[in-house]
């Protein structure tokens, strides 16, 4: 029989492989190949998760990685932006290809034929060299609603700085990516490979729902893919498959966990790790509220959310979601005096 693991163990196992266990010595593109990305609709999310994720990190480290082309941002799952290394992009992009065309004749009737004629327009404008958003705009001229949505993942196009950093914050200007760097042809299937590699690297044990939700997909295309693939299995305490990579980390459920500080719409409170308990599910309609559309930035406390918290007046303000006993309380307050200096030297 599959071994079962606890809810507290999953718990653990995601924090350990997101890096919020302790900070980790690593470059920026092996933080976000363990993680599977980073999404990053808000240029600072980036900088704030891998603060709380990398030892002697510093903004300027990030903003470097993003003009050097070590990492990029590019629409990819869920056909929202994503932090990822430039190895991963393009073996990603191939496999989320035919995903995003189905979804777009099942949402929007899209016609391929104008899609590969706007494609190839994009492909050739951009040809010159990098545009901003307005320029996208007149490029894409004719186009219909339909074959705009997607034109990012068909086109393959990055946002590129000085867009979409700490300094230049609206990720508004696109480049080819195949202009930014080198790549070998990917297929489809090592494309969705890779992404499975990846969400099982950074949020697994997890059942293949839960791949399929984090990608944008649903499972059909998956299960070949998975069915090839070396895997451990396990049990969730309802009695569901797990899948695994062999050798994973996988702590004890009371492994300890130090305060955390999340930037809005973090990849872990979404509802494909839903399992872990990150987010108790009486905070979900808290955090994810119409009220703040982009989320509310959380707080982990002994792995899990507590609070909320701003940047304001040069200082870090929590908001307690539960009642905080005093070490508790002391641990919060000393991260957000080191958030509020990252915060500082940020912006200087």
């Amino acid at each position: 029989m599959a071994e079962t693991l606890t809810t507290g163990r999953l718990n653990r196992a995601l924090l350990a492989r997101q890096l919020l266990l302790e900070r980790h010595a690593v470059s920026i593109p092996d933080a976000l190949e363990r993680m599977a990305g980073i999404q990053n609709q808000y240029a600072p999310n980036a900088y704030l998760r891998l603060w709380s994720c990398l030892a002697e990190f510093h903004a300027r480290d990030l903003t470097a990685a993003l003009e050097s082309s070590t990492v990029v941002q590019g629409t990819l799952m869920r056909g929202t932006i994503h932090l990822v290394s430039a190895a991963d992009y393009h073996p990603m992009a191939a496999g989320l290809r035919t995903i995003r065309r189905t979804w777009a004749r099942r949402v929007h009737g899209t016609d391929d034929a104008e899609r590969d004629r706007i494609v190839k327009r994009v492909r050739v404008a951009l040809g010159a060299g990098a545009v901003p958003r307005a320029r996208l705009r007149e490029i894409l001229g004719d186009a219909s609603a339909a074959a705009a949505a997607t034109i990012d993942t068909d086109a393959e196009l990055l946002r590129v700085p000085p867009s979409g950093t700490w300094a230049r914050r609206r990720a508004d200007r696109y480049a080819l990516a195949d202009s930014v760097m080198d790549h070998e042809e990917v297929s489809e299937a090592a494309g969705l490979e890779l992404l499975v590699r990846r969400y099982l690297g950074g949020f697994g044990p997890a059942a293949v729902a839960d791949i399929a939700s984090f990608v944008g997909t649903p499972v059909t295309p998956l299960k070949p893919i998975v069915a090839a693939m070396d895997l451990r299995r396990f049990r969730d305490e309802p009695g569901g498959e797990l899948l695994d990579l062999p050798g994973a980390p996988l702590p004890d459920e009371d492994a300890p966990a130090p305060v955390r500080f999340l930037p809005t719409w973090d990849a872990i409170l979404l509802v494909h790790a839903r399992r872990t308990g990150v987010l108790p599910e009486a905070l979900r309609p808290v955090i994810f509220s119409t009220k703040m559309p982009p989320s509310y930035p959380t707080v982990l406390v002994d792995g899990r959310v507590a609070a909320t918290w701003r940047f304001d007046a040069d200082r870090v303000n929590v908001e307690p979601l539960r009642d905080l006993d005093r070490t508790e309380r002391d641990a919060v307050d000393e991260e957000g005096e080191r958030l509020a200096a990252f915060h500082r030297s940020a912006s200087a």
